[in-house]
């Protein structure tokens, strides 16, 4: 999978809402009413831990590709690299491998309201309120994404093909995304491997854009320790049409809050016209990228589905803070032991106060240019 298919449809990554036995006898003092969804999840998951078996004995095995051997030495490496480079670790995460003989392991359903960019949040015992709600169904997410339009939300369902457990369980590689690119294959592990380092309750966008940070300098690194000219010239492309794309996503972002305004609208008809022309507008841009880019495959998904509140905040969520942790990164001189405390401290901070924290690094970023 190339690096512009994460922000298409963000199939990378699922924080499990339930993860250990602990989680479960919450929900017995929680209400019957999330049960049903909670044991889906639970379920699921186990589904696929059984399917698991040891990396090693798979590599032993007389039926394997030499591609697959190929790229399960590569997650090993990853491994290594993100413990001695990147000062992570391991713990037993991605040492075992599961075929589920499915593209996508669990469904993300995301909602925003209509004329808001305020996603909808769900609370999970121990890791707090996250801004979307996962299955291991895709019915059963469909059938949520519903009843969520019914009420008035925008909705996106995607395809998930990792997910991690926050340490309650040693983190399989799964066939759903051990074919992607090789770059792709070691970002996903230091991703992962970084939310293992550090995770703070209830704040998915520090999270994710602090792993997502993390990923970007490590998979740099990776690149050029490893010698491959061509692949860090592709990757760097890469990047930048991300970039331009995120960026994108960030002006219609703006034009659609000053066309919400702070109020509900007086005239419903008009904003939701304005709100169409508007992600028309994104469309039309999104079309010159891909023609100066000379691309007929980059984000083609963003023009072929449907685009909407809840979408757009699947790429703000991951993408708006990363300059401010790779900012603060540079201020710790590329130490890592000293950036992770440095984001510790700051996820110590209340959370309104954290992000300002954060958006005055950017700031102070931009002035220097």
């Amino acid at each position: 999978m190339s690096a512009e298919a994460k922000p298409q449809s963000q199939k990378r990554r699922w924080r499990l809402v339930v993860g250990c036995v602990a989680g479960m006898m919450l929900l017995l003092f929680a209400g019957c009413g999330h049960l049903g969804y909670y044991s889906q999840a639970a379920r699921g998951h186990f589904g696929v831990i059984s399917k698991t078996r040891p990396i090693d004995e798979v590599l032993q095995e007389s039926g394997i590709s030499e591609e697959l051997k190929r790229k399960l030495n590569l997650v090993l490496e990853a491994r290594k690299f993100a413990e001695e480079k990147l000062h992570l670790k391991g713990k037993g995460h991605y040492l075992r491998y599961a075929d589920l003989g499915r593209d996508s392991v669990v469904y993300n359903v995301y909602a925003a309201p209509e004329f808001s960019l305020e996603s909808k949040r769900w609370w999970y015992p121990i890791i707090g309120h996250q801004s979307y709600r996962g299955y291991f169904s895709k019915e059963a997410a469909i059938a949520c994404a519903k009843e969520l339009k019914a009420e008035g939300y925008d909705i996106y369902v995607g395809g998930v093909d990792a997910y991690s457990t926050l340490g309650w369980f040693k983190d399989p590689v799964l066939n759903t995304w051990i074919n992607d690119d090789d770059e792709e294959v070691v970002s996903l592990v230091i991703h992962e491997l970084t939310h293992q380092r550090l995770y703070i309750d209830g704040d998915t966008a520090f999270n994710e854009a602090f792993a997502t940070a993390v990923e970007i300098v490590g998979t740099r690194m990776w690149l050029k320790a490893s010698g491959q000219e061509d692949k860090i010239a592709k990757w760097e492309a890469q990047q930048q049409r991300r970039n331009e794309f995120i960026q994108l996503v960030k002006r219609t972002r703006t034009d659609l809050k000053k066309i919400y305004g702070t109020e509900p609208p007086d005239d419903v008809t008009l904003v939701r016209r304005r709100k169409a022309d508007s992600l028309d507008d994104f469309r039309a841009e999104l079309e010159t990228l891909r023609a100066r880019w000379k691309s007929k495959t980059a984000f083609s998904s963003w023009l072929k589905k449907s685009v909407n509140n809840a979408r757009l905040n699947t790429v703000s969520t991951y993408y708006d803070l990363v300059p401010a942790f790779l900012a603060l990164l540079q201020q710790q001189d590329n130490d890592f032991e000293a950036f992770y405390a440095e984001v510790k401290r700051i996820g110590k901070m209340p959370k309104p106060e954290r992000r300002a924290y954060l958006e005055g690094l950017m700031s102070e970023k931009i002035a220097a240019l």
